[in-house]
């Protein structure tokens, strides 16, 4: 599904500030992977991501996404394949329209200009069922507007949001990181579930060791722009949290 060639991406080049943030990164992502990143901050995980995404693009190496060479795409131009949430659960969504109308903008991100989905009593109904898993009786309130939620309210709407068009990779950049432990745990377990029931293949970045041991079927360790260990899941099912913990020593 995914596949990087020998990705390097420097930051500054040739100034006292350059940063080599991804150095000759080769990996295979198969479809249906699960896979959970790990490492220090600067180790390039993010990076990584915006690699994939197209938000950056690399200096040398290529990307490739359901065997089409996607090196030289733009984001726009990537985002049929692939959905993305983000750290800050402000990003994403629009604070000053519904959460209807913000599920509607998320329906029609890879479809034609040409192409439009009214927030008819069908689509309305739809979204009310969509969001009625996270038991967080927001199915009731649809009509209300995204700014007055709670971060982790709209968190758990933004994973939901990113699941309703086509796309089939799920790109999670540290998602629980700015919420608070009850959330947290809402968020995880809705992308989990939403990951297995849809079939996606999913990158999480984390740096909760909780998270790591208990998602995902495979998980790597990045430093210094480098993957230094990458584990399949009979191996990953053999390690506990301290192992990771000493990863960092």
């Amino acid at each position: 599904m995914i596949e990087l060639k020998h990705l390097a991406k420097t930051f500054n080049v040739g100034e006292p500030t350059e940063v080599v943030a991804i150095e000759d990164v080769t990996i295979s992502i198969n479809k249906n992977d699960f896979l959970v990143i790990v490492g220090s901050n600067g180790s390039g995980k993010s990076t990584l991501l915006n690699c994939i995404s197209g938000n950056i693009l690399n200096d040398n190496g290529e990307v490739w996404i359901d065997e089409n060479d996607v090196t030289q795409l733009k984001e726009y131009e990537r985002a049929k394949w692939i959905s993305r949430v983000f750290q800050n659960p402000l990003q994403g969504t629009a604070h000053e329209l519904s959460i209807l109308d913000n599920f509607r903008l998320a329906a029609l991100r890879t479809k034609s200009k040409k192409f439009s989905i009214g927030t008819t009593l069908k689509f309305e109904n739809k979204v009310k069922e969509k969001i009625s898993i996270l038991n967080l009786g927001l199915e009731n309130v649809v009509h209300k507007t995204m700014g007055t939620l709670s971060g982790g309210q709209r968190q758990a709407l933004t994973l939901l949001m990113s699941t309703m068009d086509d796309s089939k990779i799920f790109l999670l950049d540290e998602p629980t990181a700015a919420l608070d432990p009850k959330s947290a745990e809402i968020v995880i377990n809705t992308a989990n579930k939403l990951i297995l029931q849809l079939d996606l293949t999913a990158i999480l970045i984390t740096h909760n060791l909780k998270e790591a041991i208990s998602f995902g079927n495979r998980i790597i360790q990045m430093s210094n722009g480098k993957i230094i260990k990458d584990l399949n899941n009979e191996e990953k099912n053999k390690i506990t949290i301290n192992t990771i913990f000493n990863w960092f020593q």
